[in-house]
């Protein structure tokens, strides 16, 4: 009796410690940053968040929860992810990142869903995002579903081509680190999708070609990340309203872990983000990979 009290002390002994370390070296690189700094994560039985109050806009981040929604309606609606639409010239916007646009000047465009899903998550096409925001009924729809599966603290209400039409809007689309963290976790334990979608959709955000300076930055080079950056343009007075990386660490033991950081209304420079972001991945990694 007395090994197994002992055995359940030490046990809750290293899970508060991981905690507590975790939280205090995070607060040490955040600490004196002119900048509003959110982090969450989530492994295992453990959840601990760092500033998770705040409304972080979440700028492109939220391009993974438009993705899971329109999965959701081709399952619904029975839409294979190979089936082809058209995309005309006039519903290109000219002024904002696009791959798909810089691959079709001026073109006529025939497109699978998959692959339009694909440009959305994996290489954060703007148009793509604004297509299928259109596709599920509006961005009201989006945020509809997603709150439907028990994510409260997030406010989803603006359009890609909203925000670049006016950046304050940027504030708007919303999260807290944890509501991204649980939502990601959700996806991955929980069958909200099937089996076939959640394999397209865990790909893509394997190989997301944004955010290497990241959250991916801050892990060994053997270690997968699954993942979605946001970054926001600056204000006229230099003001960096987002930079966000959300995403799932697969740990060698085969365990996942769920990490999410939000930087709002920063005065570092894009390099100092990013820093910010690997430094944060790196410290999760090593005491959830070694238990230090």
């Amino acid at each position: 009796m007395k090994k197994i009290i002992l055995s359940i002390a030490l046990c809750l002994y290293c899970i508060i410690t991981f905690g507590q370390n975790l939280t205090q070296e995070i607060e040490k690189v955040i600490q004196e940053k002119q900048a509003s700094i959110g982090v969450a994560v989530m492994y295992g039985d453990k959840t601990f968040a760092v500033a998770n109050h705040k409304k972080y806009p979440i700028m492109s981040v939220f391009k993974f929860h438009i993705a899971v929604t329109a999965l959701k309606k081709m399952e619904t609606e029975n839409i294979p992810l190979d089936s082809m639409i058209y995309i005309e010239p006039k519903q290109i916007h000219k002024k904002t990142f696009s791959p798909l646009r810089d691959k079709y000047p001026n073109q006529r465009i025939h497109l699978s869903y998959r692959d339009m899903i694909e440009y959305t998550v994996a290489h954060s096409d703007n148009n793509t995002c604004d297509l299928l925001i259109e596709f599920v009924g509006g961005i009201k729809n989006v945020d509809t579903y997603i709150k439907s599966l028990g994510i409260k603290d997030l406010n989803l209400t603006e359009t890609e081509h909203d925000m670049h039409e006016n950046i304050m809007n940027c504030y708007n689309n919303w999260s807290t680190p944890l509501s991204i963290a649980q939502l990601l976790k959700k996806v991955y334990t929980e069958n909200i999708l099937t089996e076939d979608h959640f394999t397209f959709l865990e790909k893509i955000m394997l190989n997301c070609s944004s955010g290497k300076d990241k959250l991916k930055a801050g892990l060994p080079a053997d270690i997968k990340i699954a993942h979605k950056t946001g970054h926001s343009d600056r204000t006229s007075d230099g003001l960096q309203i987002s930079e966000a990386d959300a995403g799932v660490i697969y740990l060698p033991n085969g365990e996942k872990c769920y990490i999410v950081v939000l930087i709002k209304d920063s005065r570092e420079s894009d390099k100092d983000n990013a820093k910010i972001m690997a430094d944060i991945a790196n410290l999760t990694f090593r005491i959830y990979n070694t238990g230090i």
